[in-house]
């Protein structure tokens, strides 16, 4: 085996469909020399001339014969299998879907997800996971997570790639009725109000927390909670002001009458939401598929849609 060259069996196929040198070099695109050169190669391997002339053409011998179906089913599955390009197809696909999401992702961008996969890929499940982010690097590295979307500053790693979605800034909560009308807190409005911090895996409050320090603003936090889901409940039934990622201030307002947003008094920063993959899957036409999935549905400026 070592000895054949499998671009050999291609020769060997086109003098069995032309059986003619000259017009098998034709369909090879090779020339005529190289054609009788690689059937020379072919018949010292087998040990049999495989084609002989009649006339004016050439025709198999018994051992061309024998061999031919199963050299043009190895030339086949070399094509489909390992040769071309790999193909998915959403539609059919049955594989579930791993998206590493904090639960203010999952408020971000699971309902867009939702809708779009179980439009183009109605068989496939869907997961949303929330992990250390260790555990997110070592899943998306074996597979068991696709894609991690979302604020995950640990994978700017040389075995990751990161693709920026959009970027989304802070803004603040509280009580629909609360005694302060204002559409923006003042310095010492923010200073004197007792606050309420989220402290999630997703690690979007570090961002501010670090503008903070920077500026040696301190709040006077009475609350600290690991969970975005209380939010909404806890600033509706206190006096407390509550910062966070403004896409998740939104929606909030959307589910409770009883708050509101608040302006900062400050230009708050600015948060960059990517998408991360494992570089083993960049070429993956899955996991491809997927990534564009995502930047049609959030990338800027598409995301309006």
């Amino acid at each position: 085996m070592p000895d054949l060259d499998l671009n050999l069996l291609r020769v060997l196929t086109a003098l069995d469909d032309k059986r003619s040198v000259s017009a098998a070099a034709i369909k090879l695109q090779r020339s005529q020399p190289s054609v009788s050169s690689a059937l020379g190669r072919l018949r010292e391997f087998f040990g049999d001339p495989l084609f002989v002339r009649t006339g004016n053409r050439m025709q198999p011998t018994p051992r061309a014969v024998e061999i031919m179906g199963a050299v043009r089913e190895v030339l086949s599955r070399i094509g489909m299998e390992i040769v071309a390009s790999p193909n998915f197809d959403p539609a059919t696909s049955r594989q579930p879907v791993v998206l590493a999401l904090s639960d203010a992702g999952e408020v971000v961008f699971l309902p867009s997800i939702l809708r779009e996969l179980r439009r183009l890929a109605p068989h496939a499940g869907i997961r949303s996971v929330s992990l250390p982010a260790d555990e997110v690097a070592s899943g998306l590295e074996s597979g068991a997570i696709d894609l991690a979307l979302g604020y995950f500053p640990n994978l700017k790693q040389h075995n990751f790639f990161q693709q920026a979605l959009f970027s989304d800034s802070f803004t603040c909560l509280i009580r629909a009725d609360h005694s302060l009308k204002v559409p923006r807190l003042s310095l010492k409005q923010f200073l004197q109000l007792e606050h309420a911090v989220v402290r999630a895996e997703s690690r979007t409050e570090e961002v501010i927390e670090r503008f903070l320090v920077r500026r040696r603003i301190r709040r006077q936090v009475v609350l600290t909670t690991p969970h975005f889901a209380s939010v909404p409940a806890i600033v509706e039934r206190s006096d407390l002001v509550v910062t966070v990622p403004e896409p998740l201030a939104r929606y909030f307002t959307t589910i409770s009458a009883g708050i509101r947003t608040v302006r900062p008094p400050f230009e708050p920063p600015r948060i960059d939401l990517k998408q991360s993959w494992h570089r083993k899957f960049h070429h993956d036409a899955r996991n491809r598929w997927l990534r564009n999935l995502m930047c049609e549905l959030f990338q800027e400026p598409r995301r309006a849609r």
